[in-house]
């Protein structure tokens, strides 16, 4: 697929996400429903469904034989070699049920393991994250890259923890409690796909998680290595978007990052 195919992928994906973002934005800080899906504090808006259903939509009409995979309606089938489009239609769901201006649309088109391009919209900022393979990212229409920070000492981190962080999975409590006693500033902001973002944009220098799917991270990862960034499991092997660990950063400290990611915990 050529360079300006991808550019008419991204042109679709900047249209879904800028009309679902938006219409999120207007129904920040108002009434909706609210749900619970399995998970402490694992919520699910009206408007998650509402701005998935707004994004399959807008694809399928410009697309009609690509496939889905999506947070809220899951799979519409196999991948083989048909373009895929991931979609999380609302990443930070537990922020704008709770008021809280951080959150977005993020959306990747994928075919056969290859991430094509992909979108991230906050619309509270509007702040557009854009990016295809081969072609740079970009916010806002603006070069993006990753920040120079060459030790682990200088560096501002970020993560997130899964909804079952009480059973501390792959030692995620005992990580953060690692690089908070290296007095390093460690940020949460409550979306995966905007940790990548602001990583991409140079904003933060290094990121780890556990317990991620696929729609968290897809555009996220692409705009990150567009960047210039690296992405890996935690011990440095190729990072697999359906399974496994994330460490990801700007390239410079990543291999300090893998070492205490990987050290045995006592």
């Amino acid at each position: 697929m050529s360079l300006q195919s991808h550019d008419h992928l991204l042109s679709i994906a900047q249209k879904a996400a800028l009309e679902a973002g938006n219409m999120l934005k207007e129904a920040f800080g108002t009434s909706f429903r609210i749900d619970s899906k399995e998970g402490r504090h694992n919520l699910v808006t009206e408007y998650d469904h509402r701005a998935e259903d707004m994004i399959i939509s807008c694809i399928h009409s410009a697309f009609p034989d690509h496939i889905f995979l999506a947070e809220e309606s899951g799979s519409t089938g196999a991948p083989a070699d048909t373009i895929r489009w991931i979609i999380d239609p609302l990443d930070g769901t537990v922020n704008f049920a709770h008021s809280i201006p951080i959150f977005c649309v993020s959306i990747a088109a994928e075919q056969s393991g290859k991430l094509l391009c992909g979108v991230i919209y906050a619309p509270m900022t509007s702040e557009l994250f854009t990016g295809t393979h081969g072609g740079g990212a970009y916010l806002n229409g603006q070069a993006l890259s990753v920040s120079t920070t060459d030790n682990l000492e200088d560096a501002i981190l970020v993560t997130g923890f899964p909804y079952n962080a009480w059973e501390n999975p792959q030692n995620c409590i005992d990580h953060f409690s690692r690089f908070v006693r290296m007095g390093l500033p460690v940020r949460r902001l409550g979306s995966a796909a905007l940790d990548l973002a602001y990583l991409a944009a140079g904003r933060f220098d290094g990121y780890w998680e556990v317990s991620l799917n696929a729609w968290d991270v897809a555009a996220g990862k692409l705009l990150l290595q567009e960047a210039g960034g690296m992405i890996t499991q935690y011990d440095g092997s190729p990072h697999n978007l359906y399974n496994g660990t994330m460490l990801a950063t700007n390239g410079r400290i990543h291999k300090a990052m893998s070492k205490i990611l990987t050290e045995q915990v006592s």
